[in-house]
């Protein structure tokens, strides 16, 4: 079974789940049956036609998760029948029970040691963060960070992994009905100071953070006076990096803040570092993560549905009361 779209639009409108026959395994492919398969945001907006990447139409929904090779090609030399494996390339369509792949589609993950729903989860949300607490400033024990969208999966998994190398955050929420519980989360996975939104304009927010050094990375993934603000607080030489837009307003950079801070704006696509990264890095990248989640530093909030379930967590995903925690599919 899998879930197909033929079409672009409205995810719950577009995708359809129907029963296909593999057909023949080529001789240098495998078969694999899925295992869990999570529902990020990327896939839905590559199911509406609105990112930056889109596969060819028909495309079978999903870039993440993982599977088992159950069947070789004749030639096929590289897996073995019962390896645990990834897909390399984005838009491989893991929203199935089962799929003919090439060997060279997939990496073979069976060393890693850790729950495979997590597994399943660490390629896009886990990896942008330490990617983006690694790449862009020269962080170290006691610096700060700030971040918008800190509820998000990437958001939850910096304040973690920040908070495992000894690095403070402070962390812009929406005002939301459960605010206090939400804030009482973040703490407990360890967030320096959550705030809302509205709340970064106001002077006692400043009297809130003005015992932390002023921080050296602001992570943007909304856009809009929440991100123009976290500009401003942002330490000489300080940068910003953007990998999200999803209030669809702009980038505005305060000129005052950019010409005397010297301050930088970078972009981040994992899609792009994976491209240009060899499978060696993706190997070290995964197993940095999962060294994490075994010392109970990086915690996933994930939720399971069943994939016979499909349309139930595909409206889960897309609600976004549920977008604090991941939709994964079990197979």
């Amino acid at each position: 079974m899998v879930a197909r779209y033929t079409k672009n639009g409205n995810p719950t409108d577009v995708i359809k789940v129907q029963t296909e026959d593999l057909g023949p395994v080529s001789p240098t492919g495998v078969v694999v049956k899925m295992l869990y398969a999570p529902i990020n945001p990327a896939d839905l907006n590559m199911v509406s036609g609105t990112y930056n990447f889109n596969p060819p139409l028909p495309a079978v929904g999903g870039s993440e998760g993982i599977a088992q090779v159950i069947a070789l090609g004749s030639q096929a030399s590289k897996l073995k029948v019962g390896d645990v494996v990834l897909p390399v390339h984005q838009g491989l369509g893991t929203w199935r029970t089962h799929a003919n792949w090439e060997e060279g589609d997939l990496v073979p993950v069976t060393s890693i040691d850790i729950k495979h729903e997590y597994l399943a989860s660490l390629s896009v949300n886990p990896a942008t963060a330490l990617r983006l607490l690694t790449d862009f400033a020269n962080l170290k024990s006691g610096d700060v960070i700030v971040q918008n969208g800190a509820n998000s999966m990437v958001g939850q998994s910096v304040i973690q992994i920040a908070a495992a190398k000894g690095i403070k955050s402070i962390n812009i929420i929406r005002r939301r009905a459960d605010f206090d519980q939400v804030v009482g989360t973040l703490k407990g996975l360890g967030a320096t100071v959550v705030v809302a939104d509205d709340f970064i304009r106001n002077g006692e927010f400043r009297n809130l953070i003005k015992s932390l050094p002023q921080p050296k990375l602001a992570l943007n993934c909304v856009g809009g006076e929440t991100t123009t603000e976290m500009i401003r607080l942002l330490a000489q030489g300080g940068t910003l990096v953007t990998y999200g837009g999803m209030s669809l307003k702009p980038v505005v950079i305060p000129t005052r803040s950019f010409i005397f801070n010297d301050l930088q704006c970078r972009g981040f696509w994992m899609s792009q570092w994976y491209e240009k990264h060899s499978v060696e890095d993706r190997l070290a990248l995964l197993k940095e993560l999962s060294a994490l989640v075994k010392a109970n530093k990086l915690q996933l909030r994930l939720e399971q549905m069943p994939f016979n379930n499909f349309e139930n967590a595909l409206n889960r995903a897309i609600n976004s009361s549920q977008r604090d925690k991941k939709i994964v599919l079990s197979f």
